[in-house]
């Protein structure tokens, strides 16, 4: 019923063309680059936010940047900042233990962000005598030159450039750190940082903030209150601003304490998502939501495999799991609620990626959260009559899962669905009375849920597997003892031929379709 396309580019200009032929409308999130330089053409861009419902603009730099360029659309182009997950950003201790303070810089390695400044600035701080230690993280087309740089004004011993790492040593690095620098600048193609991601993670790791006076970076940092601004390429004022910034312990702590808080009330994704529902919910014809409770058509056999996080310690085997099920013919679809992306990838998790289907980022899970306040209640009443209830924080993360996934998997025509750990069959239960759908579980070796909970939980499923012999009693006779954690049966026939049957049959239940009888043949 609606598109929305992120970037003002070539992407946005498709969206016109879709429009034109399909009459479907759409709207923009414009950044930054995408159409001061990517773009090319601002003919172009005044085309697009014609034909958009509404352009989103991430800072209000950009928002005036827009309108200056497309003056006839000026009314429908907003402001909407950008907004992360505070939760993922755990306040650290508000001082390091470091005996040398670290400064550290992040982000891909080209010239419009300023790196070489941060490199003269190092040299200039070591000639004046200072200790420190300063950390560049990232890669890119300058890597060599500032390497080179680096040696030659003999710092290899205090700046490191340490490459790509994943987000979570990223994040490790950034909460040990004493200073987060960032000396943006325009480059000689015009392109430049315009709302940098990477300042709104340091502010909320509670680091104070050094950076440039340079389009939208000044919406985030309040200079002299969450760190300090110096014009852009202005080596010798960053150098003062680093300075003081390793004399002053107490000024560290102080500024990083008001970005954390600063972050915490303009920047959450809860609060940045806000304004940008309001504007589908005015200018965005919305699709019916009709009956939550329908019944699938006879078609529907497929069967969605529930994984909370992926990939995921406490599941071992899963990738071997779902190769054989493949292999047996099972009609499976594996959702991951949540991609783990500190975790490395083994060959077979690389082998298997590709089959997975991943839902959406964080804030277009709040914004479907928001949009159905009256279906999240139901949901949240329904808990307060439970007398065994999933503990609080949990259930939340699972619901807002439940309300993206009721719409993937009656689009997937999926008539059974699997948890393959308790705390997926929290929001899979809740699919079972939002679609009308069988459900099964695999309860892991230690479960984070309440066994009280789980007690409870098990006798709604069709069956499962279980690795507690005392969960095997009368009521729980439809599942089976969990034997994929001793390695010799994992590779057996047998075992895997019997679990995709029993799949089959819970998403056949009540069933006499084609379909049914013969995904039924080609298990066997």
């Amino acid at each position: 019923d609606h598109v929305h396309v992120h970037f003002a580019n070539r992407a946005a200009h498709t969206a016109v063309s879709l429009k034109e032929i399909s009459g479907i409308p759409f709207s923009v999130t414009a950044h930054g680059q995408d159409f001061m330089k990517d773009l090319g053409s601002d003919d172009l861009l005044r085309e697009i936010c014609a034909a958009a419902e509404f352009v989103a603009a991430e800072t209000d730099y950009s928002r005036d940047l827009l309108c200056q360029r497309c003056p006839d659309s000026a009314a429908k182009i907003h402001r909407v900042y950008n907004g992360i997950d505070v939760e993922r950003f755990p306040a650290p201790a508000l001082a390091t233990m470091n005996h040398v303070p670290r400064i550290i810089s992040i982000g891909r390695l080209v010239e419009f962000k300023g790196f070489e400044h941060v490199i003269d600035a190092c040299a200039e701080l070591a000639r004046r005598g200072f200790d420190f230690s300063c950390d560049i993280i990232g890669d890119g087309p300058l890597r060599d030159r500032l390497r080179l740089k680096v040696d030659s004004l003999n710092l290899s011993s205090r700046v490191n450039l340490l490459g790509s790492l994943s987000q979570g040593a990223v994040l490790e690095k950034l909460q040990t750190a004493d200073i987060f620098a960032l000396a943006s600048v325009t480059d000689a193609e015009g392109a430049s940082d315009v709302f940098p991601t990477v300042i709104v993670e340091a502010m909320a790791s509670v680091r104070p903030v050094i950076s440039t006076r340079l389009a939208g970076i000044p919406e985030l940092v309040i200079d002299g209150e969450t760190g300090l601004l110096v014009s852009p390429a202005d080596t010798a004022a960053l150098t003062e601003a680093l300075q003081k910034l390793l004399c002053d312990r107490e000024l560290r702590v102080r500024y990083g304490c008001a970005g954390r808080a600063r972050i915490e009330q303009h920047f959450r994704i809860e609060h940045t998502v806000a304004p940008l529902l309001k504007l589908f919910e005015q200018g965005c014809s919305r699709r019916p939501v009709g009956d939550v409770h329908a019944s699938h058509s006879e078609a529907a056999t497929e069967v969605a495999y529930l994984i909370d996080r992926w990939p995921d310690n406490d599941l071992p085997l899963l990738e071997r799991e779902l190769e054989q099920m493949k292999q047996h013919h099972v009609p499976i679809i594996p959702f991951v609620c949540e991609l783990d992306s500190r975790q490395r990838f083994t060959h077979a998790m690389e082998e298997i990626a590709p089959s997975l289907e991943f839902l959406p980022d964080a804030m277009v899970i709040e914004a479907e959260w928001r949009a159905n306040s009256g279906l999240a209640q139901s949901l949240e009443e329904d808990r307060a009559q439970q007398r065994d209830r999933a503990p609080s924080a949990i259930f939340l993360r699972q619901a807002r899962f439940a309300l993206v996934l009721r719409r993937l998997l009656r689009d997937k025509k999926v008539s059974h669905v699997h948890a393959t750990s308790s705390r997926a069959l929290v929001c899979t239960l809740m699919l079972k009375n939002l679609l009308n759908v069988t459900v099964s579980a695999t309860i892991e070796r230690r479960p984070p849920l309440p066994r009280t909970w789980i007690e409870v939980a098990l006798p709604q499923c069709a069956g499962g597997r279980v690795h507690d012999r005392k969960l095997l009693e009368a009521e729980h006779r439809s599942f089976v003892l969990d034997k994929t954690g001793r390695f010799h049966l994992t590779s057996h026939t047998k075992f895997w031929r019997q679990w995709a049957e029993l799949l089959v049959g819970w998403s056949c239940r009540g069933q006499e379709s084609k379909a049914c009888a013969e995904r039924a043949k080609q298990v066997e």
